[in-house]
């Protein structure tokens, strides 16, 4: 039989930093995979996280829910969407995103 599994964002299992102005906590619930990501105002993934990536875009697929704040993307083929408190989407590869406004902008995602 199955176990009742409590995790708490307040002790992520795994913290990551993968570029300024963004963090993203980890919570492992089996083989599933939740992580809470905090981009604050400003941050842009080309500006940020592309000088690392090498690659032209963010090559991952988000399925994301907004908690706080506002956040954009962009795709290559020049789709763009905003996404605000309460929105629930998914982003495909090939795109770049931003926080929109003075706050920090801060989202669920599933990772692949």
């Amino acid at each position: 039989m199955a176990s009742i599994v409590k995790k708490n964002f307040n002790s992520p299992d795994e913290t990551l930093n993968p570029g300024e102005k963004m963090k993203a906590e980890v919570i492992a619930v089996g083989d599933f995979k939740i992580q809470k990501v905090t981009a604050e105002a400003g941050w842009q993934w080309s500006k940020h996280i592309k000088p690392t990536a090498g690659t032209e875009s963010c090559e991952k697929t988000h399925r994301i829910y907004v908690l706080s704040g506002k956040i954009a993307s962009r795709t290559n083929d020049g789709e763009e969407l905003e996404f605000g408190a309460g929105d629930t989407g998914v982003i495909p590869s090939g795109h770049d995103g931003w926080t929109v406004g003075e706050e920090p902008a801060v989202w669920l995602e599933i990772p692949q």
